[in-house]
This record gives C-alpha cells, structure tokens and sequence, in this order.
C-alpha cells in the first residue's frame, strides 16, 4: 500500500513544508555526498548520525572500528583511547533528521511528506509546523534511544519527524481520502481510501516489525521502527497543542448535495 495524493486543497502555499523537502534533498547530495564517495558518506553518518549510545551516555563518543565494520564507543568494555573531534551529540539529533541511507529513504519519506505535511503546515503556519517537525523528530529519536539505549548504530532520516506529520494528520483528518496504490501479490490498482485506514495500517505495520525485531533482534542496524512508533504517537498526541486553525470543513467534496 502506497499513498500518492490525498483531497484535501491546501488555503496557502505550503513554503516551509517545500523548503523541508529542498533540504533534506540538499543534504543527501550535497553535504552526505550521495554517489560520489562512498568513505565520505559512510563517516558522515557516523559524525552526524544520532547514536543511542552517545545519547545515553553523555560525552562519550563513537567511531568506526578500523576494519568500517562496526562502531566503537568510549566507556564500552576493552575500549581504550578516544575518539578523534566530533559534533555535539545534541546537534546529531538534529542533523540526523535530515540525513538518508539511500535515494528510496530519501524518495518514500519525501513523498510522505509533501502528501500529509502541506495539510498539517496549513493548520497551523509556517512557524508552528517547523516546531512541531523537529520535536517529533526528536521524540521520535527519543523513543528509538529508549528502547536500545545501548545501540551503537547511527539513526538517520526523516522518517520520525515525518512519523509525528502523520500521526497529526490522522487525528485532524481522518475522513480526508488518500488515493493509494494497492499491491495485491503481483497485481496492483489503484483505490481512495480513509487517511485513518492508511495510516492507521501504517502504523500496525510499525509496531508489529517493531514487536518482532524485539523478540528477534538483528544487529548490524536496520530500520528504526520505535522511532516512527514514537513520531507518530508524539503527532497524535499534541497536533492540537501545534494547530489552530484546523481546515474543520474538509469533508464538503464528499457530502451529498440536498436538494
């Protein structure tokens, strides 16, 4: 299941919610260095990467082991020595929320973004919207901390922040149709359905791979599932702190017409 558009017309153009998508993009080739360098992208997510490890244990920091195939953190047990310079741990939470592995990282969680973010800015301004964006990605890393405070395995991505759009979106607007593309085994088609259906299922998806990579751990990283389950319950639970002037008649183009 994949959305691609919902009906609900924006009242001002959504800049911020553009500029967000700019930069992530600036990011990934720019500053990230996508297909240009593989050694330099790889320790730019290191640098600039949010660590659980170096969260939960302030002023002790990471770095690649010398053969690149796992992290080394101060403080761990057969550790000795320090690691070269690098960013405040609290600014990699913040840089990590616009970093990517990869350009389908990059492509889904951008199209995620443009389909509910332009509602979500639309109910509450520019300025409100880049608050709300950046503390869900931060509770979002939060939640991913929590979970493995141990981790020495960098997150990245918008997908948190993103995580708290749609967990905003499916409380101000549930009724609101996304038109979603609908793979069944090797078919697809293409259906309007309920935003609180797709997301809703979105999120069933989060938390049942979440449940299971708890009971089945897979090292090496991988997708941060509790970070999405904590962007979208943070979105869920303080969109109406963030919105104020909520687009209340959305639902007219479905209404039938009395005559």
């Amino acid at each position: 299941m994949f959305p691609l558009k919902d009906d609900i017309p924006t009242r001002r153009f959504p800049y911020l919610t553009v500029a967000l998508i700019a930069i992530n993009v600036v990011m990934f080739f720019g500053f990230q260095g996508a297909f240009f360098n593989d050694a330099e992208f790889d320790q730019k997510v290191v640098d600039y990467g949010a660590i659980p490890y170096e969260i939960s244990n302030p002023g002790e920091k990471c770095e690649a082991s010398a053969d690149g195939q796992r992290l080394l953190c101060e403080g761990q047990e057969g550790v000795t020595g320090q690691t070269e310079d690098q960013p405040s741990t609290w600014l990699t939470i913040l840089t990590s929320m616009f970093m990517h592995g990869g350009l389908l990282h990059l492509g889904g969680n951008m199209l995620f973004l443009w389909i509910f973010g332009n509602n979500i800015e639309d109910s509450m301004g520019p300025l409100r919207f880049l608050a709300f964006y950046l503390l869900g990605g931060a509770a979002a890393v939060a939640a991913q901390t929590a979970i493995d405070p141990s981790a020495a395995v960098p997150t990245i991505g918008a997908s948190g922040a993103v995580a708290a759009v749609l967990g905003g979106y499916a409380l101000l607007y549930p009724r609101a149709r996304v038109v979603t593309l609908l793979f069944i085994v090797i078919f697809f088609t293409i259906v309007e359905l309920p935003a609180l259906v797709v997301l809703g299922l979105w999120f069933l998806l989060q938390a049942l791979y979440g449940a299971s990579e708890l009971t089945q751990p897979v090292g090496g990283g991988g997708v941060a599932y509790f970070a999405h389950i904590g962007g979208f319950l943070f979105g869920l639970l303080l969109i109406k702190l963030f919105a104020n002037r909520v687009h209340d008649d959305y639902e007219r183009a479905h209404r039938m017409p009395v005559y």
